[in-house]
């Protein structure tokens, strides 16, 4: 047996601005993907995933019953096919930032959420706040506190707009320029990066009245207007507005960014030739970056490995 496939996502902005209500803007990367599988011979990566989903139903039985209003599960159909050996079978790399248990969640509540919310739909606001909260609980189980958008955006394949934390809604994104110089791409940093420790940090510094009034007249001003930009093809001012936000997050959110990175990112912001910004939670995995000339960023970067996700 093999499930339909559920996409990784990245977030282009908004990365801890949206826990305090930034702006945030979300989109499909279909470059990596994930499906539900029965092998005959697993492999030991199989065996693996499937001890996990046998937690994963644990807890998911134990949140129908918390919380029968929000959503219901076939556990037992669920607990059959982990018996048959069921795993998620994924190329999305785990800890870099592309979303790698949200196509998980998205592919378990596809199948085995009793009364779902389909795609099809017409889908009001209410409906993908809805999906988003169940989703939020189910993707609990693997990271602590989940805002539950990265299984949203693998469940929908369509670009994500956050308004603000009850305010989301499908957004139009413009068509890409074929051949364009300028680019988004994405930077392997090589290593990867846990959610949670990266979290833990961003709240003990949430306690300090600076950096919470740094982030918001800086980091979530900066974050709102790149979305705004981004939205209305507005490139010159995007650019700087990125700019802008590169700045912010390597004065202000050192321990996110790897450290072998800080002068790169520096060098960036100095000679133009690209932006950095964290991908996800940071600390390790991928870092984002945004440049007029895709040309000038190879060479700048030559050593690491680019991938272009998005052509202006």
């Amino acid at each position: 047996m093999k499930g339909p496939l559920f996409y990784s996502k990245i977030l282009l902005f908004g990365e801890y601005g949206i826990i305090k209500d930034s702006k945030g803007l979300s989109i499909p990367y279909n470059f990596y993907n994930g499906a539900l599988k029965v092998d005959e011979d697993p492999s030991e990566t199989a065996i693996a995933s499937n001890k996990s989903l046998r937690r994963f139903a644990d807890y998911l039985n134990e949140l129908q019953k918390n919380n029968p209003e929000l959503v219901q599960f076939d556990i037992a159909a669920l607990n059959a096919d982990i018996e048959k050996g069921m795993y998620f079978d994924s190329t999305i790399p785990q800890g870099y930032g592309v979303g790698s248990s949200g196509a998980l969640v998205a592919a378990i509540y596809d199948k085995y959420a009793t009364g779902k919310i389909t795609v099809l739909e017409n889908l009001t606001r209410e409906k993908l706040l809805k999906l988003k909260k169940v989703f939020g609980e189910m993707e609990s189980f693997f990271h602590g506190k989940s805002s539950g958008l990265d299984p949203l955006n693998s469940y929908l394949s369509i670009p994500i707009l956050i308004n603000s934390k009850d305010n989301i809604e499908p957004a139009g994104i413009p068509s890409q320029t074929e051949n364009g110089q300028g680019a988004v791409f994405l930077l392997d940093s090589g290593s990867t990066g846990e959610t949670g420790p990266m979290v833990g940090i961003f709240m003990e510094n949430m306690k300090q009245e600076g950096f919470r009034q740094m982030l918001k007249e800086q980091f979530v001003r900066h974050t709102d207007a790149c979305v705004d930009d981004f939205l209305k093809g507005d490139v010159k001012s995007l650019f700087s507005n990125v700019k802008r936000l590169s700045h912010v997050v390597l004065d202000n959110f050192k321990p996110m960014i790897p450290a072998q990175f800080h002068k790169l990112w520096k060098h960036g912001i100095d000679t133009n030739d690209y932006y950095l910004k964290l991908c996800g939670s940071g600390g390790g995995g991928y870092i984002l970056g945004f440049t007029e000339d895709i040309e000038k960023a190879r060479k700048a970067l030559k050593d690491y490995k680019l991938e272009v996700v998005y052509n202006f």
